[in-house]
């Protein structure tokens, strides 16, 4: 048996197999779910033998066990609803308790009261039971009332550990806070020294800089004293030298110098030189006597008058000029003219240093009196110690007082912010002192309300005890409180509504509108509109439906104007894109072979930005529109053209063309500079491509650009101002290129501008005196050859081979 059913061994056994059946539904209603499976079997199982695997039913069943004791997640949910009984048993019998103890105090008192009260008074018994199940029903709506107030202690409970938590972890947070601001505030105490040392170091390098540039300066001026000084001895020097030269021509010269003795006259060089060349003429004309004398008057001559000369001039003058012939820069005439070239430039050079300090002398008075007191006196009286002995003590005491003037301007600074601190506290607390003073008011107010309902009707007293008194009068406050903040959030919104109609009733844009509700909006006070407001609504909200319709209607229409001035917009930028490619030029002509005659770049804009800007350019014109003189044209070409330039803004369109010139230079022009670059001849020229270009595109937007002939242009005396060969070559090569057939007429008979065309044809007036009739009559034809044949497979279109004219019927007088 253990062997055939060991599942039954400590199962239950059913004896009546009847029940089986039954057995098995009542325990999958009651779900018992134990700690492990349980077999459910009959007795006649239990005893018969073991059945096959493909048996069917063999009369035993499992009780399922509990799913907690192999699933952990069973088992979680099993413990929270074991909480939840336990929690729900434990305010049942909570309940019950304190049911029991009501009911065991009401059956206290029904002794007591059976004790006192005879048999027979059932009215007054009616009326306890009454008050009885009144009390019992208040009982149950203030336990009711205790759970609710439990639960809100308990949210209350884990809203103040959520609050703990954001606080604490808030508090960590300024603790850190509080230490980089310590970090900080050191710094910032430390930030004046190092301010007061950061002025002091810029002052000595200002200091610095200013000696330095003046070390500059002396080093240059001693640097052109040197140059002076050398270019001074290389004078003397070459002077030495052209000394000796001459004493070695001088005959019978020592060659030593003697030295002179110290109370011997000296005598300057050029009178020995002029008295060395006197006594060789001398020599020389020894023999004439006539000349000599001659020359001796002469000589005498020069010499009274160079004496006059001589005493004309001062003492000092004559003294310093025979120092100066003495020196060896007046040995010679090339000697004195080095030294006055000298002298000019170092009079120069002194002017120039005299020029700079008149110049700073001028700078530093004008700084001296802009810095002078008014009264003429001395802006304060200094002490001993702080009088300046010299410039560079000055100095060291203007940089002390720089310092201590930056530290005064920080404690200023630091004061100032201190004081505005203190006024900011001051107006919060005096803002916190009206508050209090409202709220005092307020509170008179309401104890003076009171106190006069007080007097109108006795109030009744609280029928509970002191702590509940309490806490309903603080939830009372804190409902009063709320509804006081939620009714001046109202009054608020009221107000400011009321504000937003009454600007919205006196805008200009609804200055013609005359509606009854208008002027009730101006004319009441803001106070009274809230009354109105559900009337005006009631009475806007059918014509709100039909504004929503109309404006509806108008941005569809709006949209359907904009798609269509989109698509015109967008084919005007394809026509321009194809003006580009249809006035590329054809082969043989030099840099311009295959160049495209006009260049037009801008960018694309997208769908998105192009529809926007169309968008406003629909909208100006309506507003245009609406507007009383309004100079804005409407029509469409105006329309397009604003829609196609409001689509390339902001950089707009640029279009440059090719300058025609001799040797055909691929040199683009914008448009703009026309005509400032081009000559007349070639505005001409310019204006005769353009005009094949635009025939082009015509014939293209035509569906026609396959075919040759694209028009004719008729040119009234052209080569008047466009008779270079040059520019009737490009002029011809453009129009047959683009397929334009170009006719000049002119009076002019220039052979060699003739030259060029293939065909010359000239007309002459005639007259008819008897009839009073004009006519053009052919003279002669001028070819300088044969006609070019048109390709194979083209049409010729080279000669006119018939006319027809038509005249417009004058219209009937009815």
């Amino acid at each position: 048996m253990l062997a055939a059913r060991p599942e039954l061994v400590d199962g239950v056994i059913i004896t009546d197999p009847d029940t089986h059946t039954r057995a098995r539904e009542a325990l999958s209603e009651a779900a018992l779910l134990p700690r492990s499976a349980v077999a459910v079997g009959t007795a006649a199982a239990l005893l018969a033998p073991t059945p096959a695997p493909e048996a069917g039913d063999s009369g035993v069943f499992l009780v399922p066990p509990n799913p907690a004791m192999h699933d952990e997640h069973a088992a979680d949910e099993e413990r929270q609803a074991l909480r939840a009984r336990a929690a729900r048993r434990d305010e049942e019998i909570r309940a019950l308790a304190a049911r029991l103890g009501k009911d065991r105090e009401l059956a206290a008192r029904l002794s007591s009261w059976r004790t006192g009260c005879p048999a027979g008074r059932l009215v007054e018994l009616a009326t306890a039971a009454r008050d009885a199940r009144g009390f019992a029903e208040e009982t149950e709506a203030e336990l009711a009332e205790a759970r609710t107030v439990r639960a809100e202690a308990d949210e209350a409970a884990a809203e103040a550990a959520h609050v703990r938590d954001e606080r604490q972890e808030a508090a960590q947070k300024a603790r850190r806070a509080a230490d980089a601001l310590a970090g900080l505030a050191f710094r910032l105490r430390e930030r004046a020294g190092w301010q007061v040392k950061l002025r002091e170091l810029a002052d000595e390098a200002a200091e610095s800089e200013a000696r330095a540039q003046t070390c500059l300066e002396r080093a240059r001026a001693a640097d052109e004293d040197r140059r002076a000084a050398q270019r001074a001895a290389d004078d003397a020097r070459r002077t030495a030298r052209a000394l000796r030269a001459e004493r070695a021509e001088i005959a019978g010269a020592p060659d030593d110098v003697p030295e002179d003795e110290p109370g011997a006259a000296k005598s300057s060089l050029p009178a020995l030189r002029e008295a060395y060349r006197a006594a060789s003429q001398l020599y020389e004309k020894v023999g004439v006597g006539a000349d000599l004398r001659a020359e001796q008057a002469r000589a005498e001559s020069d010499e009274s008058a160079a004496l006059t000369e001589l005493n004309r001039l001062s003492n000092k003058v004559r003294t310093r000029a025979a120092q100066l012939l003495e020196s060896p820069d007046g040995s010679d005439g090339p000697s004195r003219q080095a030294a006055a070239a000298r002298v000019e430039e170092l009079v120069q050079l002194l002017e120039t240093r005299m020029s700079t300090a008149s110049e700073q002398l001028g700078r530093l008075r004008g700084e001296a009196e802009r810095h002078a007191p008014e009264n003429g006196e001395a802006h304060t009286e200094l002490s001993d110690e702080l009088v300046p002995e010299n410039a560079e003590h000055a100095q060291t005491l203007l940089r002390t007082a720089t310092g201590e003037l930056a530290a005064r301007a920080d404690a200023l600074g630091q004061a100032r912010e201190a004081h505005a601190e203190l006024l900011d506290a001051h107006r919060a607390a005096e803002d916190a002192a009206g508050g209090f003073d409202e709220t005092a008011a307020l509170l008179r107010d309401l104890l003076r309300e009171q106190q006069a309902e007080d007097e109108q009707e006795e109030s009744e007293a609280y029928p509970g005890t002191l702590e509940e008194a309490r806490h309903s009068a603080a939830e009372a406050r804190r409902s009063l409180r709320g509804c006081a903040a939620d009714l001046s959030a109202a009054e608020a919104a009221v107000r400011e509504a009321s504000d937003i109609l009454v600007r919205h009733a006196n805008s200009t844009r609804y200055e013609q509108v005359r509606t009854p509700a208008r002027q009730q909006i101006r004319e009441l006070p803001a106070s009274a509109l809230p009354e109105h407001a559900q009337k005006w609504a009631d009475a806007f909200a059918p014509r709100l439906r039909v504004l929503t319709d109309e404006l509806a209607q108008l941005e569809r229409n709006r949209d359907s104007i904009v798609d269509r001035l989109r698509g015109l917009v967008e084919s005007a930028l394809a026509t321009l894109r194809a003006a580009q490619r249809l006035s590329r030029l054809p082969e043989g002509l030099g840099e311009w072979s295959g160049q495209e005659f006009l260049r037009i770049r801008f960018e694309e804009p997208d769908q998105a930005t192009l529809t926007e800007r169309l968008g406003e350019v629909v909208d100006e014109a309506t507003r245009a529109a609406v507007k009383k003189n309004s100079d804005l044209r409407r029509d469409g070409m105006s329309l397009l053209l604003r829609g196609v330039g409001a689509a390339l803004e902001p950089k707009g369109v640029a279009v440059e063309i090719l300058k025609p010139d001799a040797v055909l230079r691929a040199e683009r022009v914008p448009v703009g500079q026309m005509g400032d670059v081009f000559s007349g001849g070639q505005l001409l020229t310019a204006a005769i491509a353009l005009y094949c270009t635009m025939a082009a595109l015509r014939s293209n937007d035509r569906g026609r650009d396959r075919h040759r002939h694209a028009g004719t242009l008729f040119l009234d005396n052209p080569i008047g101002r466009a008779n270079a060969t040059y520019l009737l070559e490009l002029q011809r090569a453009v129009s047959d290129a683009l397929g334009v057939q170009l006719l000049y007429t002119t009076g002019l008979f220039d052979t060699t501008a003739l030259a060029e065309f293939p065909l010359v044809i000239r007309l002459r007036n005639d007259a008819d005196l008897r009839a009073g009739l004009k006519y053009i009559s052919v003279e002669e034809h001028l070819r300088p050859g044969l006609p070019r044949e048109a390709p194979a497979g083209e049409a010729g279109y080279s000669e006119i081979t018939a006319t027809r004219m038509y005249k417009r019927p004058a219209p009937s007088a009815s």
